[in-house]
């Protein structure tokens, strides 16, 4: 098998195993019944962490084959984030949760990840970043969709590469197996920070329900 081939099998078997769909959070909150505050928690971490810019200054010094559709990702996520910026508006302040400081550290520490992913020197590294967060995008996208319909926004178009183009891109992408390591890690590591910042909101609600 072609190293293209193994690089888009590869990031779909661990979407599928270690994303944010198999996490029990994500259903969770898109539940109708999901109590409003957890909702309104979830859409402000996910602004903290993702609502600023992480592949702008990747575009300045990607190769050619990468730079047109880091470019691309750059312009579908500025308006991923100005749909955020309105959801965690309309939803309201920060709901209040024992052991803020530390949620606020752990936050720190994934937006520091995800900057260095992003920005890394080792080719490939940055590339599978970006393809694991548009994969992970669209389960994050159900939970941001569902608040919407919980705090009135409209929720607009995404104009996010769906499953096709990441696969043609792939297969531009990987051309050796040191790239095709490379990808793995940034998307490993993508997934993880993913599954860490679910089990973190899933603590926050229990935390709110004990203090009640």
């Amino acid at each position: 098998m072609k190293p293209a081939n193994d690089a888009w099998h590869m990031l779909a078997a661990l979407a599928a195993a270690d994303g944010s769909t198999a996490h029990p959070r994500v259903a969770a909150l898109t539940a109708p019944d999901a109590a409003k505050r957890d909702v309104a928690d979830a859409v402000h971490a996910i602004c903290t962490i993702h609502g600023r810019y992480l592949f702008e200054d990747t575009v300045l010094h990607r190769d050619e084959h990468t730079a047109e559709w880091f470019e691309r990702i750059t312009a579908a996520f500025t308006n991923e984030r100005a749909y955020l910026a309105h959801l965690t508006a309309a939803a309201g302040p920060l709901p209040s949760t024992p052991g803020q400081a530390e949620a606020d550290a752990a936050f720190a520490s994934q937006r520091h990840t995800f900057d260095m992913l992003a920005r890394s020197d080792r080719r490939g590294c940055a590339v599978g970043t970006a393809l694991a967060l548009v994969l992970d995008w669209q389960a994050i996208r159900t939970v941001l969709d569902a608040a919407a319909w919980r705090f009135g926004v409209a929720v607009p178009p995404s104009d996010l590469p769906d499953r096709a183009d990441l696969a043609a891109f792939v297969a531009t992408a990987s051309d050796s197996p040191a790239t095709l390591r490379a990808i793995a890690f940034g998307a490993q590591q993508v997934f993880a920070q993913h599954r860490g910042l679910w089990s973190l909101l899933e603590a926050r609600a229990s935390a709110r329900n004990h203090h009640d």
